[in-house]
């Protein structure tokens, strides 16, 4: 509640032209008969001639949407000014019983006064779809735990000592000028191999997805197999970390489609799951692959 406190405070002493202010309160106004999350209609007419005392202002909102959750759910339909993208949440919900908790934040991407012919709303209606679905199995697997539980002896006291727990969020790894990069996760306190994350990285002067081949040029895997393999050695030497051999399901190589973000020095991080090319316990493995 502070941070919400400091938020609104910091939001309230930004100076809004009486235009911004206009349609901020008929935003707010409508918001309030909109229930819907993704806005798969855009707003066709994009707000010009801002002056400079309402470009600051957008940048300091801005600021506010990124890194107050809170804040972002409510102020999700107020309009900005300004060739920039946010991330809003604009699902969440939390519900709790004796089986389990759950705990799910959907975001939602927003393009500003760019063309990205339909992009973000793409990506919002595969987020919405991948959430859903990991939610919904998820779900599905406690059920089929707790059936397995009870049918082998165990009793419905013990079973709420588990305290399952289903997550479902995000995480914005970069948003500079010239990436968003941002990761959906869904994870489940008992069952580690269903966890899941998801990467979206977005060129906001292209307005387009960005791929490896994008950042690191044409070889791309071979200079990020060479980057991670001498990485490799590194982790293994300074942080005890034994990688599985090729034979043993171990590294051999990235393909297009291997995971990764932009961190904010613009370098993409290829991102291994989880028992992938070693151990769980060495966990998520990252490496960052120098531009």
């Amino acid at each position: 509640m502070k941070d919400m406190n400091y938020a609104k405070e910091q939001y309230d002493e930004i100076p809004i032209p009486e235009e911004l202010a206009e349609r901020v309160q008929k935003a707010v106004e409508l918001s309030e008969s909109r229930q819907k999350i993704l806005r798969l209609e855009r707003r066709k007419n994009k707000l010009k001639g801002a002056t400079a005392a309402a470009a600051a202002a957008v940048a300091a909102f801005t600021v506010l949407l990124n890194t107050n959750t809170v804040f972002a759910q409510e102020m999700s339909n107020i309009p900005v000014m300004g060739a920039v993208a946010r991330i809003l949440t604009f699902r969440s919900y939390e519900t709790e019983d004796e089986d389990l908790k759950l705990s799910v934040e959907i975001p939602s991407v927003e393009m500003i006064s760019q063309d990205t012919g339909g992009l973000d709303d793409s990506i919002n209606q595969e987020i919405l779809r991948l959430c859903e679905e990991y939610v919904e199995g998820a779900v599905q697997r406690a059920e089929e735990y707790k059936k397995a539980f009870i049918e082998t002896g165990g009793t419905e006291e013990e079973w709420a000592a588990h305290n399952i727990e289903i997550n479902v969020g995000y995480e914005i790894k970069a948003q500079t000028e010239d990436y968003l990069s941002f990761a959906v996760i869904g994870s489940e306190n008992w069952n580690s191999a269903h966890n899941e994350t998801k990467y979206y990285t977005i060129d906001l002067k292209d307005g387009k997805m960005v791929t490896l081949e994008d950042l690191l040029g044409e070889n791309y895997i071979e200079l990020a197999n060479e980057s991670i393999s001498a990485q490799m050695q590194t982790k293994s030497a300074e942080e005890g970390i034994t990688f599985w051999t090729p034979e043993e399901g171990g590294f051999t190589g990235i393909t297009a489609d291997a995971s990764f973000y932009v961190n904010e020095k613009g370098n993409p991080v290829i991102v291994f799951d989880k028992y992938e090319i070693a151990p769980g316990s060495a966990g998520e493995i990252e490496f960052e692959i120098q531009r």
